[in-house]
């Protein structure tokens, strides 16, 4: 008897990975650009670490937040369609036979075999066909909300703890150009690995993430440094 063909399918990863590497994206950068625009404005290190906290916290809190609002509206329409379908198969089956048995002939199945499969699929689990056929809807791709938030909140805050620890063991002199290499070669380490997991060049990933990295300390960076001599 031969073996089952198992594939693991990058794509069922999407849900969790997209939360994962903005996240952390998001904690190193932020944090990173916000101690940096301290420290440029004035070079105490008490003040830097204590903005690097707050950031951390802050931004840890905002991230939960935002990642489950926004899932939870994709999860509210998800079910919003998943209801309507619902209750059109309830009221009108054959019309729903006929619309499954299209979406397969569309896919290349011919008329005859088109409509062999739908009226299998519906004698199963008609629902689940549709979702899966005519709305996109599966259970690897369902939206997710409590996970979306945790994973975005505590990746956050593991990435925000990066610069934090940096800028916790050099002297206030150096803090802007430590915090800030460290930084790029974190965001160097992440972009690689979240284009690796996701099945993407990895070269790629990390100097679109290192870039736009570099552009944001160097932005708050010179607003330290403007406001720091105004002051």
């Amino acid at each position: 008897m031969p073996r089952a063909h198992g594939e693991t399918h990058l794509v069922t990863r999407i849900g969790w990975l997209r939360a994962a590497v903005l996240g952390a994206n998001d904690g190193i950068l932020s944090t990173a650009s916000l101690m940096i625009g301290v420290a440029a404005a004035a070079p105490d290190k008490g003040a830097v670490m204590v903005a690097g906290i707050a950031g951390l916290v802050a931004g840890a809190m905002s991230m939960a937040a935002g990642e489950y609002v926004y899932v939870s509206s994709q999860a509210d329409t998800e079910a919003a369609d998943m209801a309507r379908e619902a209750a059109e198969l309830k009221a009108d089956p054959p019309g729903e036979l006929a619309e499954l048995a299209q979406i397969y002939q569309d896919r290349g199945l011919s008329p005859g075999l088109a409509l062999q499969v739908a009226q299998e699929m519906m004698a199963g689990d008609a629902l689940t066909a549709h979702a899966r056929n005519e709305l996109g809807i599966t259970p690897s791709m369902a939206a997710r909300p409590i996970q979306a938030g945790l994973v975005s909140a505590g990746t956050f805050a593991i990435g925000a703890a990066l610069p934090l620890i940096v800028a916790a063991v050099i002297p206030a002199t150096d803090l802007v150009i430590g915090v800030g290499l460290a930084t790029l070669l974190a965001l160097v380490a992440l972009g690689a690995t979240g284009a690796r997991i996701g099945g993407a060049p990895m070269a790629r990933g990390a100097l679109r993430v290192t870039v736009w990295g570099a552009i944001a300390m160097l932005a708050t960076a010179l607003v330290g440094w403007i406001f720091g001599t105004v002051a």
